[in-house]
């Protein structure tokens, strides 16, 4: 059966010989752009160091034996912000950004989906998304994931003289935190120890994860087919020389009475440093990038009530109307336009959150107004309709 929504064959080659190249509307330099992402760097910057003067109360609780973390924690704050800046400026994440926090700020939404950003939060924390590749793999990943988080929430805090201990005259230890106190507690208690201890204890649980990460990357052949020394081994190896030295300053404290504290410290600020300003431009990006997948959860499941996108040739429902329309638009801030037709489609999504260019232009008939099932359909008729009427005379 045969509709009038897609053009025939012979007008679509009429039309693909005399339509005109679409012309890309102007976007952002990439000077302006670039510009634009250094200043948020560097507000960035200014805001971390404005939190660490007031969290260690002018810098009177800031260890100046720390600076060189400190400094490299602000570097990786400034280039992260600045590599993310960038990212968001890409139309795909940009337009999934912005949705977003529309959907997110929609009191509507919240009514009807309470429950969905804790849960989608939760999942993040948990990556149950890995644990249906494989238990070896989630437990690799937690280890490494919980390590690395407590470590810096940890190695952070002390860093910036936002958390600190004092001993009262009755020989307790007073927890302080951004200048404020919070409990006192004994030394000779289990909690005391867990507490005193708790980088070691986040150390080990990064080592177990590194061990089965490299086992994983050394005996896997599929992985081994596809890893890059730079980019998947060397982030883990400056991972295990972070937590191997961590704790060899422990065992030297306890063990050979700081002899040596200084070389082994030395070594392992350097090791910090080095991962630190690693971090924007390799793999461990992605904890940053990660948490903006709740805004797609939050895209995905507010968009299944919504109305749907029929086929234009068959007129079933095959995804939601407002998925299709964003598709449509991110494809033309690229200077991708696939119009099948230019008379406006039947269907418009009731949502419009486009330019007065993208509007128009992604009201036509497009190619993504076909179902999947329409689209193999049009490209075996086009594939026989190119072989003339006397069939393929190369068989």
């Amino acid at each position: 059966m045969e509709h009038s929504a897609v053009p025939s064959n012979s007008a679509s080659r009429n039309r693909m010989r005399s339509q005109q190249p679409h012309t890309q509307k102007a976007a952002p330099s990439t000077l302006g752009l670039r510009t634009r992402s250094i200043i948020y760097g560097i507000v960035a910057a200014a805001l971390l160091t404005l939190l660490i003067a007031i969290g260690s109360r002018g810098f009177h609780w800031f260890d100046a034996s720390l600076i060189g973390y400190a400094v490299a924690t602000i570097f990786a704050t400034a280039a992260v912000t600045y590599k993310y800046t960038f990212w968001l400026a890409r139309p795909p994440t940009g337009r999934y950004w912005r949705r977003s926090w529309q959907l997110f700020l929609s009191y509507e939404n919240f009514r009807k989906y309470t429950t969905l950003i804790p849960k989608a939060i939760g999942d993040l924390f948990t990556q149950l998304f890995i644990r249906k590749r494989g238990l070896y793999r989630w437990v690799t990943h937690q280890c490494i994931f919980w390590g690395v988080l407590l470590s810096c929430m940890i190695t952070f805090s002390l860093t910036f003289g936002w958390m600190r201990f004092t001993q009262t005259p009755a020989g307790l230890y007073q927890l302080w935190f951004f200048g404020f106190p919070l409990f006192m507690f004994r030394t000779d208690t289990f909690f005391s120890f867990l507490l005193l201890h708790a980088l070691d204890l986040t150390a080990l649980l990064l080592v177990v994860g590194l061990i089965l990460a490299f086992h994983r990357r050394f005996h896997d052949l599929a992985l081994i087919a596809v890893q890059r020394f730079r980019f998947d081994i060397v982030p883990l190896a400056l991972l295990m020389a972070i937590a191997v030295t961590g704790l060899a300053l422990t065992a030297d404290n306890l063990w050979l009475g700081g002899a040596y504290y200084w070389f082994i410290s030395l070594t392992h600020e350097a090791v910090v440093v080095l991962w630190l300003i690693s971090l924007p431009f390799g793999k461990f990006f992605h904890l940053i990038e990660r948490p903006a997948t709740v805004g797609i959860e939050l895209y995905w499941r507010t968009g299944e009530g919504t109305e749907m996108q029929r086929c234009a040739r068959c007129q079933e429902e095959f995804a939601p109307a407002r998925f299709i329309k964003d598709l449509k638009k991110t494809l033309l801030d690229v200077g991708e336009d696939y119009t099948l037709r230019d008379a406006p489609v039947t269907q418009q999504s009731s949502e419009s959150t486009g330019t007065v260019v993208e509007e128009p232009a992604t009201n036509k008939l497009w190619w993504q107004d076909l179902c999947p099932q329409c689209k193999r359909v049009m490209r075996a008729q086009a594939h026989l309709a190119a072989l003339g009427q006397g069939g393929n005379r190369f068989l």
